[in-house]
């Protein structure tokens, strides 16, 4: 059986959608859970009519926490964590759970447009991340199925078992990045997963903040920092400092551009004051071999972007 998680925070008419393409697929869920995070809009009596199990958080608990709340609750052999503003085709449970991976997930498409909004994660030295094929058409590298082990838990599949393994995710980072953090785990655990590009799905992106909302800007940036309090040993660090450098003005730079400066700032000094709190007490010693290898994916799968040609002009492959 698979058990499907929406967390919530708003946002009736998309979940409204996904809710309707949940009802299409040819292989169905068979335990719907919606965890609310205090949405006014009555997204949660929607769902709850509509035969889903809503579990109120009764406030906005991040996005961490409330996925971890499904998981908890959940009954099925298999996990879907799916964003209540995508869309799935109707095969897309099918054909993720013949992949017979640890996890699965499928081609992320930007609603309305004939572009990528994301297939894997991938990690670079600097301790950034490029949520892989963001932007690009459609078609070419994306149309082959490949083993990963960052997906982005947009719209993906999991074994109830992996978590025992893995671990849930981190609530500290509350929204954004806890999915490559779980990702890293995952690297360092063995576990991997599949990309299936003939699973489709459509994802409008951001649709509770915005994509450039201050909120969103300080927590990725706060949650950059807390990445490398987690998973960067003290020789990581020092081995890393140009590119984690130049991985950061770089991604501050962008936030600059789009008028959150003090966000992205903000962000840091949080993850900075953090930073000693959030460090593990063990690291992983293939991790730098395993970012070097993300790097020479990234470098290949999207030579044109301009961050990613500013990163490797200062810090070569």
């Amino acid at each position: 059986m698979i058990s499907a998680i929406v967390p919530v925070w708003n946002g009736r008419d998309l979940l409204a959608k996904l809710l309707d393409t949940l009802d299409a697929q040819t292989l169905r869920a068979g335990e719907l859970l919606v965890v609310d995070n205090g949405s006014s809009d009555g997204a949660p009596e929607m769902a709850s009519g509509r035969g889903a199990r809503v579990i109120p958080m009764g406030r906005n608990a991040g996005f961490a926490a409330a996925v971890n709340r499904g998981i908890r609750e959940a009954r099925g052999e298999w996990v879907a964590v799916l964003n209540s503003d995508v869309e799935l085709a109707p095969d897309y449970f099918v054909r993720l759970v013949a992949t017979d991976a640890w996890f699965a997930t499928g081609k992320l498409l930007r609603t309305g447009a004939d572009e990528i909004d994301g297939a894997f994660d991938l990690t670079c030295r600097g301790g950034t991340t490029w949520r892989a094929g963001s932007g690009c058409r459609d078609g070419g590298a994306w149309s082959h199925t490949q083993k990963i082990v960052s997906p982005p838990w947009t719209a993906v599949l999991f074994r109830a078992s992996v978590f025992e393994r893995v671990g849930l995710l981190e609530e500290s980072f509350e929204s954004y990045l806890e999915d490559v953090d779980f990702g890293l785990r995952c690297a360092r655990a063995g576990v991997t997963g599949t990309y299936d590009p003939a699973a489709v799905a459509w994802h409008r992106g951001s649709a509770a903040l915005g994509r450039w909302h201050a909120d969103t800007v300080r927590r990725i940036a706060r949650n950059q920092v807390l990445l490398l309090a987690r998973h960067f040993s003290d020789r990581d660090l020092t081995t890393c400092w140009w590119p984690i450098l130049v991985a950061h003005l770089l991604w501050g730079g962008l936030a600059l551009r789009h008028g959150r400066a003090l966000a992205w700032l903000q962000g840091k000094v949080a993850g900075a004051a953090a930073f000693q709190a959030a460090r593990a007490r063990s690291f992983d010693s293939g991790l730098l071999e395993r970012l070097r290898a993300a790097e020479r994916v990234i470098g290949d799968l999207q030579p044109g972007d301009a961050y990613w040609k500013l990163y490797f002009a200062l810090c070569p492959k």
